[in-house]
Order: structure tokens, then C-alpha cells, then sequence
């Protein structure tokens, strides 16, 4: 599964984690919490310095080398975190403005300060051309004082004109470049500033736009609340069931039989019996974990990897899940 974290020739990566490993196993893992010096220097994101020169184009002949400005084209470059050499990285157009890596955290930095959140993740992918930080938000969302679901600012940007500068709101802790396409398929709040003269100025908006984090925490709250408070029986469970995996009169045989009673029953244990169910057992809340917990570790995959690149990356998946939170909470 392709990580696309920026990978130097010494062997190091450019990506550092607060406490918790990443499946990749790859950067720095800290003990402690992440400052913004920290993020910087551990995953090689700082001093880049990235700036514009002017396109050119060579022309060798006969006479000589001539040398030709191609109008409105830039390079972006930076200075290579590990050898301190100038390197290209893209080609962008005349309205492309820089942002410099530590201005994700000067503006995240702000939480630390004024909420208690922390730098969680940060690293550097396809070679320096896209970067992104985490904090982790200190507000979790407790559900039946058991499940604390954990919320994650990010700040995404590119160097190479391919995305505008991006800050979510997400459940998603981005490590990779999958679980970023997940973070960003899964934000619950997103604000995005273009890399153009004016993106510098919008920062004071993103700042006032960020009180959306805690409306966002409150209203997941209440929606999960909501769903635990309502009680579920098995056959609305089946029923709910049925809907996401309807029969197919075409899909006959025994195999097929056999594979929708083993799903039947995985799901219904999941409901009805596992221990992580216990303290919301009979509600509507706990249908959607067990949907979501069958979802991500039950249904059937040719080998580990290839379920964990499902859960990571596939749309279909989030949208099922997606479809069971809103059958489970029409009624």
C-alpha cells in the first residue's frame, strides 16, 4: 500500500507522530507532545525556503546557448531539507503565491494556545510537492462515557499548484497519503485558501472560521446522543440490515446463501454480544457500530493489506457507512 511519504537517501522519512506508530512504521515516533519547533525540525519540514524563479528554456546551437524566459512560469524550489541544495520541485503559473511550511503551524499554533490542542502528525509526500499537519483537538466526544471519538485539525497545502491551502476538521489521523484522501473524504469542516497574492490576507479568516471545530464537536454529539437515547430491536436491526445488503434474486446458489448467513450472523453477534457493545447494547448507536466494526474488520478480504487499503481508501465503503447512520437515524 503506497504511502507516498517523502523518503531521503539516508533512509529517513519525513514524517514524525506523536506517541502512536503509524501502520507504515516508518519516521519519528515522540513521546511527548509535539511542539511547532518540533514538527519543523523531526519531519524535516522546516527551512525550506520556497520561492519562485523564473521559467527558462535553452536553446543550444551552433552560436552558443541561448537562453529564453517563458512568460508567466515559475519553478517553485526549495532548499533541500537534508543536502541544503536548491531543488525544483513544480512548474506553477504567475498568480501562484508561496506558503511556507511553517505557516501551517503558525496558524494551528493559535489552538495550542486558546484550546488546549496539540501537534499530533506531520510529514512531507511525492518528494516535497504536497506537506501536512495535525493537532489533535483536546475536545473529545464521549458516547455512554465509553467511546471517545477524537477529532483532528489538518493543514494541507502543495508546492505545486495541484491543491489550494486546506485546513478540515476530521476523525481521520492523517499518516499517509491514504489516510489524507481519507481525511478529506471523511472532514466535517473544511475551509481552503488559494495559493494566490491574497492567501496571506484570509489567514484572520480561517482563524475566525475555525470556531466551526467546536460546533461541529457539539453537534456530533448531540446527533450520537441522539441515536444511543433510541432503542433498537433485532428485527430493526435486521431490517436495517436488509436495506444495506439487499437479496439479489440473480446472486443464487449456496455459496452466495452461505455468505449472506455468515454476514448475517457476524453482524448480529456484533450487536447483540461483543463486549464493545456492552454499555450501549440494544440501541441504535450500537447498530451503527457493529455495521461500522463489520464494515472494517469482518467483511470478507483476500489478505490484511487489502482490507486495511480498503478501509483507508475506498469511497464505497465510506458511503455504506454513511447510508446505515442515516437509515439508523430517520426513525
Amino acid at each position: 500500500m503506497a504511502h507516498d511519504l517523502e523518503t531521503f537517501e539516508d533512509g529517513t522519512t519525513a514524517f514524525v507522530t506523536a506517541r502512536q506508530d503509524a501502520w507504515h512504521q516508518l519516521g519519528t515516533v515522540t513521546r511527548d507532545c509535539l511542539t511547532a519547533e518540533d514538527v519543523m525540525t523531526t519531519a524535516y519540514l522546516g527551512g525550506w525556503n520556497v520561492r519562485l524563479l523564473p521559467l527558462t528554456a535553452a536553446e543550444v546551437t551552433s552560436d552558443g546557448v541561448t537562453t529564453l524566459e517563458v512568460p508567466d512560469h515559475y519553478a517553485t524550489v526549495r532548499t533541500h531539507p537534508k543536502t541544503s541544495k536548491p531543488e525544483v520541485l513544480a512548474v506553477v503559473g504567475k498568480d501562484y503565491t508561496v506558503v511556507q511550511n511553517e505557516e501551517h503551524c503558525e496558524l494551528l499554533n493559535l489552538l495550542v494556545d486558546e484550546g488546549g490542542a496539540h501537534f499530533e502528525t506531520a510529514g512531507s509526500l511525492r518528494g516535497g510537492r504536497e506537506t501536512f499537519v495535525t493537532m489533535k483537538l483536546p475536545k473529545h466526544v464521549t458516547i455512554a462515557g465509553t467511546d471517545d471519538i477524537e477529532l483532528y485539525l489538518a493543514a494541507m497545502s502543495s508546492h505545486d499548484g495541484t491543491t489550494a491551502w486546506r485546513v478540515i476538521v476530521t476523525p481521520v489521523r492523517i499518516v499517509c497519503a491514504n489516510t489524507q484522501r481519507m481525511a478529506l473524504h471523511s472532514a466535517r469542516a473544511s475551509y481552503s485558501i488559494r495559493h494566490t497574492k491574497s492567501a496571506r490576507t484570509k489567514i484572520s479568516e480561517v482563524r475566525t472560521a475555525l470556531g466551526i471545530v467546536w460546533q461541529y464537536c457539539d453537534a456530533f454529539e448531540t446527533a450520537a446522543e441522539h441515536l444511543i437515547q433510541e432503542t433498537l430491536t433485532d428485527a430493526q436491526f435486521n431490517g436495517i440490515v436488509d436495506q444495506l445488503w439487499p437479496y439479489d434474486p440473480d446472486d443464487e446458489g449456496k455459496r452466495a446463501e452461505r455468505n449472506r448467513q455468515r454476514r448475517t450472523s457476524t453482524l448480529h453477534q456484533l450487536f447483540a454480544d461483543t463486549d464493545t457493545n456492552s454499555a450501549i447494547r440494544g440501541t441504535r448507536w450500537a447498530g451503527l457500530q457493529a455495521i461500522t466494526e463489520y464494515l472494517d474488520h469482518y467483511a470478507p478480504a483476500k489478505t490484511p493489506d487489502a482490507r486495511a487499503h480498503r478501509v483507508l481508501t475506498s469511497q464505497a465503503l465510506g458511503a455504506k457507512k454513511q447510508t446505515a447512520y442515516e437509515l439508523l437515524a430517520a426513525a
